[in-house]
Parts: C-alpha cells; sequence; structure tokens
C-alpha cells in the first residue's frame, strides 16, 4: 500500500513556515549589491516581488516613485514619508534617503522600510571616488562644451558664408567704381602738373623776353602768396595738412561717393555687411581658440 498525502491550501503559505529565510510577501528589503541599493517589494496587482536597481547620485525620490508606477499600472499612488510622517520631497536624492528609515505609502497601505547601513570606506577609497567624480565631471563638462561651441561654430560659418553671398555682387560694383575713380583721379593730377608746366613756361616767357625781371618779381611773389592761401583753406575745409597722398585719397573719395549715388551703390549697407563680416570672423576665431585652451586644460588636469 502507498499512502498518498494531497496539499491543501497555498503552497507559499507552507514553504513560509518550512523555511524561515523566505521574506513575507508585504515586506519591503533594502540590499546592496556591488555597492548598488536593491529595493525588493510586492508590485499590489500581480502580487509577485520585484526589484529596482537604485542608483543612488543619480536617482531621486521622484524618479524612483515615477518607476514604481511605470512598472504596475496598479500603483495609484504611492508617496515616502519619513519616520515622523513628513512627506519627502521628489527632488531628495536616493543616496540622502537610504541613510535612514522611512515609509513607503502604496495605495494607502503604509510599509516600514529599514535601510541596512553602508560598510564604512577607507579614506583612500573615499579619495578615490572623489577623483573619478571630478574626472566625469571635467570629462562631462569638456564634452557638453565641445558641443556647443561646435554648434556655435557651425552657426558663424554659416553666417559668414551668408554674409559673403551678400557681398559678392557689392564687392564687385565697388571694384568697378573704385576703378573709376582711380582713373579719374590720375587724370586729374596729370592736368594739374599741365597746368603748373604752362604757368612755369608762361612765367619764364615773360621775364625773358617780354618784360625784365624786375616787373615780374612781384608777380611771382603774389602767385606764391596765393597758394599759401589756397593751402591755407585746405587745412580749413580738410582740418588736415595738405600732402599729395592724403589729397589724392580725398579725391579718390569724391569721385567714389559721387559715381556710387549714381550708380546706386548703397555705402552704408556695404560698410555694415563688411562690420558683420569681421565680427562674425573674431568670434569664430574666438570659438576655436576657447576650444583648445579648454581641451590643453583638461589634458593638463588629467
Amino acid at each position: 500500500q502507498v499512502l498518498c498525502v494531497k496539499l491543501c491550501g497555498n503552497l507559499k503559505y507552507y514553504q513560509s513556515h518550512l523555511y524561515s529565510t523566505v521574506v513575507p510577501l508585504d515586506e519591503i528589503t533594502v540590499n546592496y549589491r556591488h555597492g548598488l541599493p536593491l529595493i525588493t517589494l510586492t508590485l499590489p496587482s500581480r502580487k509577485e516581488r520585484c526589484q529596482f536597481v537604485v542608483k543612488p547620485m543619480l536617482s531621486t525620490v521622484g524618479s524612483f516613485l515615477q518607476d514604481l508606477q511605470d512598472e504596475d499600472k496598479g500603483v495609484e499612488t504611492v508617496a515616502i514619508l519619513t519616520k515622523d510622517g513628513s512627506e519627502i520631497p521628489p527632488s531628495t536624492l536616493m543616496d540622502i534617503l537610504l541613510m535612514n528609515d522611512f515609509k513607503l505609502v502604496i495605495n494607502k497601505i503604509v510599509y516600514d522600510v529599514q535601510c541596512p547601513k553602508k560598510e564604512n570606506s577607507t579614506n583612500e577609497h573615499a579619495v578615490e571616488m572623489e577623483n573619478v567624480k571630478s574626472l566625469v565631471h571635467s570629462l562631462f563638462t569638456v564634452l557638453h562644451l565641445e558641443e556647443s561651441q561646435k554648434k556655435r561654430e557651425h552657426d558663424l560659418l554659416k553666417k559668414i558664408d551668408h554674409l559673403k553671398g551678400q557681398l559678392q555682387p557689392l564687392e564687385q560694383v565697388k571694384a568697378r567704381i573704385e576703378a573709376r575713380s582711380e582713373i579719374k583721379t590720375s587724370g586729374l593730377l596729370w592736368a594739374g602738373l599741365a597746368l603748373l608746366s604752362v604757368q612755369g613756361g608762361a612765367l619764364a616767357w615773360f621775364t625773358w623776353w617780354v618784360y625784365s625781371w624786375d616787373i615780374m618779381e612781384p608777380v611771382t611773389y603774389f602767385i606764391t602768396f596765393a597758394n599759401s592761401m589756397a593751402f591755407f583753406a585746405y587745412f580749413l575745409v580738410t582740418r588736415q595738412d595738405y600732402s599729395y597722398s592724403a589729397a589724392k585719397r580725398r579725391q579718390i573719395l569724391q569721385f567714389f561717393h559721387k559715381r556710387s549715388k549714381q550708380q546706386h551703390f548703397d555705402v552704408e549697407q556695404y560698410n555694415k555687411l563688411k562690420e558683420d563680416l569681421t565680427k562674425a570672423k573674431e568670434s569664430l576665431k574666438q570659438v576655436r581658440h576657447s576650444l583648445c585652451m579648454q581641451v590643453e586644460e583638461f589634458d593638463e588636469k588629467n
């Protein structure tokens, strides 16, 4: 004869009596595995044990509660309270929360959570962790700065190309006007030389063939005085000392502006575009220099 025994009821209930190490279904535990906190709890809808790995320095109370609701849609209300019943803000880091015991409220059911004490790290390990954090922060800063500066560099290059495209037809018109103004100014200078030659020849002819030096000496004096008055008048008008190079540049500008009006060349617009182009190139140079300095500084530190 074979004696058959039929188990009745919930098998898990008998297992919980046979093995004292089994955790009750309504208990929330916090353990550390590989240095990371592991929160184990029972989902209210599926009645299954679920483990949540927490990154203390990155996760917050709000993100943990959101992960809990995403995992089980049956979680309608959830909150974390201190031992005295005060609600903990969602922006609190999980590393700070796990320092003390707390209460987890799921669908108005309160669970007491006991947090185990972490083993004290040695000073050497703590210093090493701080160095790693500092290195990660520096690397993140350099990469983020490089990304933002690359974007700014791309925007500046795009702006420079756009300004060059606007300046190209204006540069062609400007070059034609400048060439024409240069030709007219050179012709005017040669005409002035011709007039001075005629004046010198006339004075010599009057001095040696028509009149004598005694008669022509006062004439040359007054001519010299008149030239001095003309130079002084030039200074009053231009506020500059008279020089042939300055007078030539001034005459070229006069011809240039006169011809610009005739050909409807907007000088102010051209100057503004040139100024914007210069500023954009200078900004691009500063961005590239700043990026190089940041990379060099990061290499020196690490």
